[in-house]
């Protein structure tokens, strides 16, 4: 497949792929510049949270470069869909709301299950040689 192939956006595959890539980039900046995500860690309980956070921030480096330029999009996908609900349930654990907008895990579980759907379409459309 050309790189003409993978970003084109007339394909819908593509166009959730890359955004589901896209939408990592906040929660990479924001891991990295904003002082009140380590209080996230700590009050969710990991330990040491700094660890944990700054990991997170590395997996969800590779998860969007694997992501938006289609690289083995069939394992970082079920990579992300298992990273993001991970943050799912870390938030549930915090704030036991569902409710995206007050703080619940709607949005990280709509996300996650994109990033399945990713992953079993690259899957099915180009299975791993193994």
């Amino acid at each position: 497949m050309s790189w003409a192939d993978k970003f084109n956006l007339l394909n819908e595959f593509n166009i959730l792929r890359i955004i589901c890539a896209l939408f990592l980039v906040p929660h990479i900046i924001a891991k990295f510049t904003v002082p009140q995500a380590l209080q996230f860690y700590v009050d969710v309980g990991f330990k040491p949270p700094k660890f944990w956070m700054y990991l997170a921030g590395a997996i969800e480096c590779v998860l969007f470069v694997a992501l938006f330029f289609d690289l083995y999009t069939w394992f970082f996908g079920f990579i992300a869909f298992i990273h993001l609900m991970v943050a799912a349930a870390a938030t549930y654990k915090l704030t036991k709301k569902w409710i995206w907008v007050i703080g619940g895990i709607e949005f990280c579980v709509f996300w996650s299950i994109c990033c399945l759907v990713v992953a079993m379409h690259a899957y099915r459309t180009n299975p791993p040689l193994f």
